[in-house]
């Protein structure tokens, strides 16, 4: 999922904005050929504010690897919008790229495929071991039991972010704690064209991203035990209404907002037009768009009641961004070590500073940089109070069906069409139809 980020990489300052097939014959899709062992492709998803400013972070770490190893890797920088696509393209033909990013969320469904190498103890030990990687972040690296088919890289949570200088034109002091509190701030700055809270209803992702955590509120899963889709459980149901009647009832979210799927939230909110944000990891959005540190906060995402936790408490899905091989690379070997050069102390440190992440490698979250404000509510959140999404081989299916589901829900919203429970029901039994698995 996209988010934004800002940091520094060597002596050069950028603010970003972030927003999860060997090459042996080449690549219809742009992974290029690679008939030198010296030699790997790799495809890293748009995590900057341009596929340009990616290349500017991530070539400098490319030529320190190939320094090292005497490998050079040719570099892709994929947008998001055909990231999924391209992949599961790649695993078909078997032309692709050695190495690539992936959303976490779709470790499950591309290990299915069988196409990516499994991260068997063998090859863990090979980039220094399973446990220099924290639990939270190795949930989301495929289904349980199996060999994880992806290797951790960048760590991310979800929480509110609220602009202070609205909160106190509003005489708010405090930012909310539960949702009750969270509609009652929102209605108090909602008027005057400015907005309580932002959204993205036209971004798959996100809308799969709050409807989860939501679901977990209300005790319920989006799949049974044994990995069925189960959309319409009075929990699930009430988790997605919840969601769309912060437009469609209690009027914190603009009917705008119903058509947003890049970013236009995090812009509303930096231009001082929407007091609130539940997004990923955003700290360089706002720099990146002109807002100072101390011109915004973070808190927790809210909670029914309490405080943040397991279970029903829990307030953010482990958001992230894996890396994996092709397990039929013809330099399996080099792969090997560039995902070990990636997943080092150093670069850890270096690349998540640089996209505002959290480190998924233990050692590295001890740089002080990753226990600022802007990172420091991340960290807990991931510790204590987020879950991982369904590891199902449907997964990237459910993103889809679900996602659309909530995006014509908001669409029905903004246009003044009623949304019910039973509207609701029939958008989600309508998205369970779509799934592989009914």
């Amino acid at each position: 999922m996209r988010s934004i980020r800002a940091a520094a990489v060597g002596a050069v300052t950028l603010s970003l904005v972030l927003a999860a097939t060997a090459c042996g014959g080449g690549s219809s899709s742009g992974g290029g050929s690679n008939d030198s062992p010296k030699e790997l492709t790799y495809w890293a998803s748009n995590q900057g504010a341009s596929i340009e400013v990616d290349k500017k972070v991530l070539q400098p770490e490319l030529d320190k690897f190939e320094k090292q190893t005497g490998i050079k890797v040719k570099l892709e920088v994929v947008p998001w919008s055909d990231l999924l696509n391209r992949i599961l393209t790649a695993t078909t033909s078997g032309q692709g790229p050695d190495v690539l990013n992936i959303g976490n969320t779709w470790s499950a469904s591309l290990q299915a495929t069988g196409a990516l190498l499994p991260w068997d103890a063998k090859n863990f030990e090979k980039i220094g071991g399973k446990d220099r990687f924290v639990d939270s972040a190795l949930g989301s690296t495929g289904v349980e039991g199996q060999d994880p088919a992806a290797v951790p890289l960048y760590s991310m949570a979800y929480a509110l972010y609220y602009n202070k200088q609205m909160f106190a034109d509003a005489g708010i002091t405090k930012p909310p704690a539960t949702w009750d509190e969270l509609v009652a701030t929102g209605k108090k700055i909602s008027k005057d064209g400015k907005w309580g809270l932002g959204a993205e209803g036209s971004n798959l992702s996100n809308n799969i991203h709050q409807v989860f955590v939501l679901a977990k509120q209300h005790g319920a899963d989006f799949f049974t035990a044994d990995g069925k889709p189960d959309f319409t459980s009075d929990g699930v149901v009430a988790a997605v209404k919840q969601y769309v009647d912060l437009m469609a009832k209690d009027k914190v979210i603009a009917p705008g907002n119903a058509e947003y799927a890049q970013n236009q939230s995090l812009s509303d909110f930096a231009k001082g037009k929407t007091a609130m944000v539940l997004w990923q990891t955003a700290s360089a959005t706002f720099k990146t768009m002109g807002m100072k540190d101390d011109e915004w906060g973070v808190a927790p995402a809210p909670v029914p009641s309490g405080t943040p936790g397991a279970g029903k408490a829990t307030n953010s899905m482990v958001a992230g961004i894996n890396m994996a091989v092709f397990k039929n690379s013809d330099n399996l070997d080099g792969a090997t070590k560039f995902v070990k050069f990636m997943t080092s102390d150093a670069e850890q440190k270096l690349l998540n500073k640089a996209y505002g992440s959290i480190p998924p490698v233990k050692a590295a979250q001890s740089d002080p940089a990753f226990n600022t404000q802007a990172t420091a509510v991340l960290r807990e959140t991931l510790a204590t109070s987020a879950a991982a999404l369904p590891q199902v081989p449907d997964e990237s299916q459910f993103e889809t069906a679900v996602g659309t589901a909530v995006k014509e829900l908001f669409a029905d919203a903004a246009n003044g069409r009623e949304v019910t429970t039973e509207s609701v029901k029939e958008k989600l039994a309508k998205a369970q139809q779509q799934m592989p698995n009914k």
